[in-house]
């Protein structure tokens, strides 16, 4: 059924339609409007055989989930930013007990200083957690990728993070297409839980593990994140002859047929950036877009037969790694090991920051001529940077010898890489 809703409610109700029976979640935008959505179908009892419980924290919704999830039930929530950080400890936890959580992650910056607004800094922080992270370039593709996520993460026992552009997603009003429940559940079938805690026959799980078998389980949720590989593209094949969309996957290519110039990005922003590269292709720039939709596992196969063609890539993400620069980009480059490919990463969008058509256009002419650092910041503020930092450089000239040329090293560092 086509249907002008918000992200967030299209989430809500494709959620429901998974009949999950256990949902725990605690508020913080911009994710608040998705578990509100669930919460009002499960008061009005549109949603069976399911407990909504409010919780005191994120902390609290990961440990409830896992307690739900182990008991065997189908298991929801949803969180952003510091919530996600505030329930690390249960979020590596989920994982290592191997319980098919699915969690939304409406994609916030993470402070200092606080920010609301969309960037990926959230979710890439837990790259390291075992979670799947599937990333949503629309609303239409968020709904899907649920749908998907229980199926995945129950058929390999793992947890699934749905990460969704907070605000650009969550909060933007678009039509979607949403299926029936009949739909649903004739590709979703009931949760068929691996293990279940049962107080007829108690066991243990979680339980300590010394040295001699810690990296053996370790390896075993690689491997389980390994045939996930396999697993995404056939569960996509699957919803795509049930719903008639081509919708989830590892990647997707837009104008790569004979592209020698592919960007690489995650999430909504593919959107001004496929709308770039029309206008580029209209004055015959041979250049294309692969979109990454499974961040974690990553991809190395289908990235590199994606790239076997390009001479340069230009890898757009929305987080980077303090001290060395991108991560997305770090895995594509393990991606195209042994290729002879020129390649830029542009950190753009953090904290909410517009990443316009002129500006995409602009970074990406530079890179046509290889005239582009290894490393660029989007539309990157100088004045204010330069003004700080010469506020930092009075201060140290005032201050103990020691200090002084301790911060005189990474200012170097940092006139380096501007």
């Amino acid at each position: 059924m086509l249907k002008q809703i918000e992200g967030s409610h299209a989430v809500a109700e494709a959620v429901a339609l998974c009949r999950p029976e256990v949902i725990c979640a605690y508020p913080i935008s911009p994710q608040t409007h998705i578990v509100e959505g669930i919460g009002e179908m499960v008061k009005a009892g549109e949603v069976q055989n399911c407990e909504f419980i409010n919780v005191e924290s994120e902390f609290a919704a990961m440990s409830v989930a896992i307690g739900s999830s182990a008991a065997g039930a189908r298991t929801y929530t949803a969180t952003a930013s510091q919530g996600l950080l505030f329930m690390v400890e249960a979020v590596y936890n989920a994982s290592g007990l191997g319980l098919p959580i699915v969690m939304t992650v409406a994609n916030r910056a993470i402070g200092a200083p606080i920010n609301i607004w969309n960037d990926h800094s959230d979710s890439i922080s837990q790259r390291d957690s075992g979670w799947l992270q599937l990333f949503a370039e629309t609303n239409q593709e968020a709904l899907d990728l649920h749908i998907q996520a229980f199926k995945l993460a129950e058929e390999l026992s793992l947890p699934v993070m749905v990460c969704m552009d907070g605000f650009i997603l969550t909060h933007a009003y678009e039509r979607v297409d949403i299926p029936t429940q009949e739909q649903v559940d004739a590709f979703l079938p009931p949760y068929e839980p691996r293990q279940v805690l049962d107080p007829a026959d108690p066991v243990s799980i979680g339980a300590m593990v010394g040295p001699e078998a810690f990296a053996e389980v370790r390896y075993l949720e690689h491997e389980k994140q390994l045939r996930a590989l396999g697993l995404i593209p056939k569960i996509a094949e699957e919803f795509k002859a049930g719903f008639g969309r081509d919708s989830g996957g590892l990647v997707r290519g837009y104008c790569l047929e004979d592209a020698e110039t592919v960007v690489i990005a995650m999430g909504s922003v593919l959107g001004t950036i496929k709308d770039t590269v029309d206008e580029m292709r209209e004055q015959g720039v041979k250049i294309g877009v692969l979109g990454i939709i499974s961040f974690r596992p990553f991809p190395l196969e289908a990235v590199r037969e994606a790239l076997k063609g390009a001479k340069r890539i230009v890898v757009v993400e929305k987080a980077f790694s303090v001290g060395i620069g991108g991560v997305v980009a770090t895995d594509v480059r393990t991606a195209m090991d042994g290729l002879s490919v020129k390649d830029y990463t542009v950190i753009a969008g953090l904290g909410g920051r517009p990443i316009l058509k002129k500006s995409l256009r602009a970074i990406f002419d530079k890179a046509l001529g290889d005239e582009l650092p290894p490393l660029t910041f989007l539309d990157l503020d100088w004045n204010i940077v330069n003004k700080q930092l010469e506020r930092e450089r009075q201060k140290r000239r005032s201050g103990p010898v020691a200090e002084n040329i301790l911060r005189d090293v990474g200012s170097s560092h940092v006139a380096q890489h501007s």
